[in-house]
């Protein structure tokens, strides 16, 4: 007999961390994040020398982009997907060969000038096109074919990631290459589709829930498919001439297209629920990035890096650590709120993304910046990590 996805898990009795997807990805995502931005500061510095082949700028880009991010896209796929087609999660050692897989390429980037050349590459590229084959079997399995669109954005995910490090090896600057803007537009792409279906819905059950009159307008409707098509050819504009004029006109409609379906998901009245408003606020990242980038490419300024950290630290990290706060919440069983801690982690990292932009060249500022961005994702990893390494907790009557 099928077992269900709730049998499955009980049935597992090894650690809880791998009895499902996000746990060991959100958790360990975490702490890497807090861990390379340590090592990164401590490099910047000039107190260590990172065992690297990658520039000390690039391997910080790619530990963040490929690294962390990596991680909370198969932490969100592993437990999404079955939710879409019906199937079941995977769970035990299964899992735990995955993340096996993801922890390999953290290390072997880390420690590439201690490997043969060419076997980093392959060990990091690894892992996205295993999680791509394994989601693809449950997809087609399930017949869920609209989700056939998140496949084939990790799959471009996956492709900048081996742009980047062919970048890297022929001595290119990859922290401003093809690769690194591939890989942020495509993650960009990604919040756009799964942050429009996610952030309506969670919205209209929080108003609802309260009383509250208001309603977001439905998911993709019309409009929302319109902006996502216009997206693309923008995003591809962006990632192959980044400083062209074209290019920056088509990132200011992009980003009034963005903040318009925004402004249609009644964000203004969720203030007394942070897991709630830090979606709608995580999503502005999305408009005011394009924005920034824009800005920089017709009049200078800003820096490429720093405009360019409206979207990486500001849209892709809030929006991930939003996703893995109120994940983590509710598939462990715990009440849909967000503690003090929780909103404090929140401001840290916005705080780290306002300070990086203005930081300049000034070194105080972005090593407060990166204090900023350790501290949210240290006290994640303090109030969400015993969550994700203890069973789901069972209602009693």
């Amino acid at each position: 007999m099928a077992q269900t996805s709730a049998e499955q898990m009980r049935a597992w009795t090894g650690p809880a961390l791998f009895s499902f997807g996000f746990r060991p990805f959100f958790l360990f995502g975490a702490l890497w994040m807090a861990l390379a931005m340590l090592l990164w500061l401590a490099a910047l510095a000039g107190v260590i020398e990172l065992p690297t082949r990658l520039d000390p700028i690039s391997w910080h880009a790619h530990a963040f982009l490929f690294g962390y991010l990596g991680a909370v896209i198969a932490g969100f796929l592993l437990t999404a997907v079955p939710n879409w087609t019906g199937r079941l999660p995977m769970v035990g050692w299964r899992l735990a060969a995955l993340f096996g897989l993801w922890v390999a390429g953290r290390v072997a980037v880390l420690t590439s000038a201690l490997l043969p050349a060419g076997l980093t590459p392959l060990i990091g590229v690894a892992f996205p096109v295993v999680l791509g084959l394994m989601i693809l079997r449950e997809i087609v399995a399930g017949k869920n074919w609209r989700n056939l669109v998140v496949l084939a954005l990790l799959a471009v995910f996956a492709l900048a990631n081996l742009m980047f490090h062919i970048e890297a090896a022929r001595g290119d600057f990859a922290a401003q290459g093809y690769g690194l803007r591939l890989g942020v537009a495509t993650v960009v792409m990604m919040i756009a589709v799964i942050g429009g279906r996610i952030i309506p819905s969670f919205t209209r059950n929080w108003l609802a829930g309260q009383g509250h009159a208001a309603r977001p307008e439905p998911p993709m409707q019309r409009f929302d498919k319109a902006c996502l098509i216009a997206s693309v050819p923008i995003l591809g504009l962006w990632v192959s001439a980044p400083a062209a004029a074209v290019t920056a006109a088509g990132l200011a409609v992009f980003g009034l297209l963005h903040l318009a379906r925004l402004l249609r998901w009644q964000g203004q009245h969720t203030g007394g629920e942070a897991l709630v408003w830090v979606l709608h606020l995580s999503y502005l990242m999305v408009p005011l990035g394009a924005f920034a980038l824009a800005f920089e490419a017709a009049f200078g300024g800003l820096g490429a890096a720093a405009a360019q950290h409206v979207w990486m630290a500001g849209a892709l990290g809030a929006m991930t650590l939003a996703v893995m706060t109120r994940a983590t919440l509710g598939h462990t069983g715990q009440t849909l709120h967000a503690n003090a801690a929780t909103v404090g982690l929140y401001l840290c990292l916005f705080g780290s993304v306002v300070l990086r932009l203005l930081a300049g060249g000034l070194p105080a500022l972005l090593t407060l910046s990166g204090l900023l961005w350790i501290a949210a994702f240290v006290v994640f990893t303090m109030i969400y990590g015993p969550l994700l390494m203890r069973p789901k907790q069972r209602k009693t009557l």
